[in-house]
C-alpha cells in the first residue's frame, strides 16, 4: 500500500494528537472521534484524573459544588492561590486522611505550582475511588500566564 503525502500528514496528526492524549493520562477517545492533546472545552467533561487547561478549569471552577483543592505547601498557599481553594498538601503525613474525609463522589479541580505535585495528588485520589477529579496543566503559573486573579493571605 502506498501512502500519499496528504494521507501520512493525516496519520502523523492523528498519531501525536492520540500520544499527547495518552501522556496527559486521559482516556483514549472512542473510534471514530478525535482527540486533543488537553481537554480545551468546558463543553467536554474531562474524565477523572485528566489534565485541562486554565480554560476548562475556570469553567470548573464556575461550576456549582466543585472544589478547588491546591496540593502545595502552606507557605505557598499563602503566597498566592486560587480564589475559594482549600489547602490540602500533597507531601504532608495526613495527605490520605484528609483527602478519605472527601465526599468521592464531589468534583475537584486540583492544582500546585507546576502540575507535577497535583498529578500525584490526583492519581492518588482517583486512587481512592474519587470520581470527578482532574488537574490544571501547567499549575498555577499557567493559571496566572492566562491573566487569572490570585489571592495572598
Amino acid at each position: 500500500m502506498k501512502i500519499r503525502p496528504a494521507s501520512a500528514a493525516l496519520v502523523l496528526v492523528a498519531v501525536l494528537a492520540g500520544g499527547g492524549v495518552a501522556a496527559c493520562g486521559a482516556d483514549p477517545a472512542p473510534q471514530g472521534t478525535t482527540t486533543a492533546t488537553s481537554v480545551t472545552s468546558a463543553a467536554v467533561a474531562p474524565s477523572s484524573g485528566a489534565m485541562v487547561d486554565a480554560d476548562t478549569f475556570a469553567a470548573a471552577l464556575a461550576t456549582p459544588g466543585t472544589t478547588v483543592v491546591d496540593v502545595r505547601t502552606p507557605a505557598e498557599y499563602a503566597q498566592g492561590h486560587l480564589p475559594g481553594a482549600v489547602n490540602i498538601d500533597v507531601s504532608a503525613p495526613d495527605f490520605a486522611t484528609r483527602i478519605a474525609a472527601l465526599d468521592r463522589a464531589g468534583s475537584y479541580a486540583v492544582y500546585c505550582h507546576s502540575g507535577n505535585r497535583s498529578a500525584a495528588a490526583v492519581a492518588a485520589m482517583t486512587g481512592a475511588g474519587f470520581t470527578h477529579v482532574y488537574h490544571l496543566a501547567g499549575g498555577i503559573g499557567a493559571w496566572a500566564d492566562s491573566g487569572r486573579s490570585v489571592v495572598t493571605g
